[in-house]
């Protein structure tokens, strides 16, 4: 069931950080660390925005801080370990500052395992919130300060679309805008539906809004957010969907890219590549996770397509446009995966030769149907089998990005390397370039050739 936030309530919230700030007596500082998918990097943002309207001042010390808030992922199981292992290593920082409030939010929040382990283990965690409470995180964090209590508030799972919340954003050259949250998929190893509800879209007239303000305010890479972007507007009787919302975006004045993700494949139509071959604006990439090529182990998924359907768009997709970037994710060691399943997926990526691949072992993640099924193969079988998956997809990745070496590209200039004096930037495909060129050039467009490549990267010269 949709659940709107009335803006009364937001404003009770902007207010509720005025009196923080109003009440403060002296500097405050808070750190937000971000673990997981961009969709949290964007809540994050969210949460930055709340503390600065609070008083609070960013920092990156820990020991400076006076409120830590990690922001987590529930997706993987090492990304949880990381969490567990950071938050022991805060016990000094809480002892050097005895005052210093610690909270936990995001996806492993909402997990009841989760809290109950915060509750026993982790007695330094003053605040746990989950993802369709960040809404009204003022007023949970005045509450654990006010009442020197412990507030565990992981959510009621109903879900919720919130507007009005502000904004705290790190980069000022890319900007993440969520259009919708949650997933009503099930994917049967997949924890987010969850963590994050079912879906539920915001209003196209929000999201417009919202993406004029960044093209108005500079930014030049503006990326669509959702677990599953093609399915947006379903819970809007019908009034929009994703292709119409991303010709809308395109249209609006200024000089920037319009990126995506992430698309699920059996809600991927040619409306959408249509809007890819014909909005100058919208990147030529698109994020289309298979996750297995055998299609015995995609129905145990509960995947929803086929490897002929998935080929089939594959097809489509290129007929439109020809020059597309196709990136994908895979996982390996899926239950009950045998060695002829694992063939096929080499097969399909064969055939479809993608620019790029996220791989994973799987990870049980506990409540999800996967995590109760059997599982035969050892983990050596599964190691060999993901070192054999990586090594075709690099070979692949090298000899299509040797296909660029001598072509001009246009690139955005998005940062600094590692390297001294190099700048990243990326094609409108999202392939990463190092370039030779002056600091001044981060966030402007240029016309350069590439000069050489390697599996993972671009380098060329400015033009």
């Amino acid at each position: 069931m949709r659940k709107e936030i009335p803006q009364s309530e937001i404003e009770k919230q902007l207010a509720l950080c005025a009196k923080m700030k109003a009440e403060a007596t002296g500097a405050r500082y808070a750190l937000v660390d971000t673990y997981g998918c961009q969709q949290n990097e964007e809540d994050s943002e969210k949460l930055r925005g709340y503390l600065a309207a609070a008083g609070y001042e960013m920092t990156t010390d820990e020991y400076l801080a006076d409120v830590i808030i990690m922001n987590t992922c529930a997706v993987r199981e090492h990304a949880e370990q990381r969490v567990f292992g950071n938050l022991g290593a805060l016990t000094h920082t809480k002892k050097a500052k005895p005052d210093q409030l610690i909270a936990v939010c995001g996806c492993m929040a909402k997990q009841p395992e989760v809290v109950d382990k915060i509750k026993r283990s982790f007695p330094l965690v003053s605040l746990v919130f989950g993802p369709d409470e960040l809404w009204r995180f003022p007023e949970l964090l005045q509450t654990a300060l006010s009442h020197k209590k412990r507030v565990f508030e992981p959510g009621s799972g109903d879900g919720c679309v919130a507007e009005g919340v502000p904004h705290l954003r790190t980069d000022t050259v890319k900007a993440w805008l969520t259009v919708m949250n949650g997933c009503n998929n099930f994917c049967t190893y997949c924890i987010v539906p969850y963590t994050r509800d079912r879906e539920r879209s915001r209003r196209p007239e929000e999201i417009l809004a919202e993406a004029k303000s960044l093209a108005a305010a500079g930014y030049k890479d503006i990326t669509l957010l959702g677990q599953n972007v093609n399915s947006y507007g379903r819970d809007l009787g019908g009034e929009t969907d994703f292709a119409s919302l991303l010709r809308a975006v395109c249209a609006i004045d200024g000089d920037f890219i319009v990126r995506f993700m992430t698309s699920h494949p059996k809600d991927a139509t040619e409306a959408l590549f249509a809007a890819m071959r014909d909005c100058q604006k919208c990147e030529k990439h698109l994020h289309l996770p298979l996750q297995s090529g055998s299609d015995r182990i995609l129905k145990a998924m509960n995947r929803h397509y086929d490897s002929e359907k998935y080929l089939a768009q594959v097809d489509k997709l290129r007929e439109y446009v020809p020059d597309v970037v196709l990136t994908t994710d895979i996982i390996v060691g899926f239950p009950g995966e045998t060695e002829e399943d694992f063939e096929e997926t080499l097969k399909l990526i064969e055939r479809v030769r993608y620019d790029a691949m996220f791989t994973f072992l799987y990870s049980p993640r506990p409540g999800t149907k996967a995590a109760a099924m059997e599982d035969t193969a050892t983990h050596e079988e599964k190691q060999e089998r993901f070192d054999r998956l990586v090594e075709t997809q690099n070979r692949i990745s090298e000899e299509k990005h040797r296909a660029y070496v001598g072509k001009t590209e246009r690139v955005l200039f998005d940062g600094k390397d590692k390297e001294p004096g190099i700048l990243t930037s990326r094609t409108l495909g999202g392939r990463l370039v190092r370039v030779e060129a002056p600091e001044t050039m981060i966030g402007s467009f240029a016309e350069v050739k590439i000069t050489d490549c390697n599996t993972w990267a671009l380098r060329g010269e400015l033009a």
